[in-house]
């Protein structure tokens, strides 16, 4: 076990407050720097957190820190800029997600890490949730085909009436509607194959959206979607042996064949004592700083995620 990690933030807001609270809970953790655009906020979480050390500059961060990780979680227009600058040095890097507000953004960043060779994970914190773990557990027990049906509710409205930038609510699949798309790219076994529009996306009178995904192991997906109208996020798969169901996404429960009774299955205590998803998806980092097999979303899948969003979206 690797002991004494330097962990540096950038960001200052509350996705960031939530990843020190997760790192921190970490012993061999140990956040080492923070910067933000907004230097007052960098301020203050570092005094509540004893961050003992409040930098002007990424440059700056890395140079004095050499730190081992580097958490990203910025805003949405700012993240491109913040990881071209980041990625010139070699920390492991965690970008909250949507790492780029649209595709073309995504692309720009995925680029960067390539060319210089930096390993990027994007925090898609779904896939750590321990509803999810249990269900990718139990469905690795059967070979039986699956039906996933994805159901997903945005408000863009809202959104917007919130301050929210209007180039990030114009592309809000991709801020939001990702964590959903996501559990195609988990739970679909196999290459996807086609996606079929059912009710196309119409950009100019956003309400339903309904896709079909055909993967080449035989499995299909359905994608579910309303805009500006009422409904739960959920996700479903279902054998012929056994149905997944997570509603909310935080909980899994079960249904075996003959029966109607939903069984649920009990959350770690990671995911009540912290931002879900973040305690498991700190200890992630931890395994992929020591070159072990982790679960993180890398930039690259990450841009699949983003590229099957644009599908959906066309």
């Amino acid at each position: 076990m690797i002991a004494n990690v330097k962990v540096a933030i950038i960001g200052a807001g509350n996705m960031a407050e939530e990843h020190i609270k997760a790192f921190s809970d970490i012993s061999e953790m140990n956040i080492v720097g923070i910067h933000s655009r907004t230097i007052e906020k960098s301020k203050k979480l570092a005094l509540k957190y004893k961050i003992p050390n409040v930098f002007d500059s990424i440059i700056d961060m890395y140079n004095y820190t050499t730190a081992d990780i580097v958490i990203i979680a910025v805003s949405e227009l700012s993240t491109k800029e913040v990881c071209e600058k980041a990625f010139d040095f070699p920390w492991i890097c965690l970008v909250e997600k949507p790492a780029g507000y649209d595709l073309n953004d995504a692309e720009a960043i995925a680029l960067k890490a390539r060319n210089e060779l930096r390993q990027v994970f994007v925090g898609l914190n779904r896939r750590q949730y321990s509803s999810t773990i249990n269900v990718i557990n139990d469905l690795s027990k059967s070979n039986q085909t699956r039906l996933i049906h994805v159901y997903d509710q945005q408000n863009p409205r809202d959104a917007l009436a919130l301050g929210r930038p209007e180039l990030v609510v114009k592309n809000w699949m991709y801020a939001n509607s990702i964590h959903l798309i996501d559990y195609f790219k988990l739970l679909g076994r196999g290459k996807i194959i086609s996606v079929i529009p059912i009710i196309k996306w119409q950009p100019y009178r956003p309400m339903f959206v309904l896709t079909k995904i055909i993967f080449s192991s035989g499995d299909i997906g359905i994608y579910e979607a309303v805009w500006n109208a009422p409904g739960p996020w959920s996700v479903s798969i279902t054998t012929q042996a056994k149905r997944w169901e997570l509603k909310p996404l935080e909980k899994a429960a079960f249904q075996v064949y003959g029966s109607r009774h939903l069984e649920e299955i009990q959350l770690s205590d990671w995911d009540i004592n912290f931002k879900p998803g973040f305690r498991m998806q700190a200890e992630e980092m931890l395994k992929a700083l020591q070159g072990i097999p982790h679960n993180l979303v890398n930039i690259d899948e990450a841009l699949d995620t983003m590229r099957l969003v644009k599908k959906i979206y066309a």
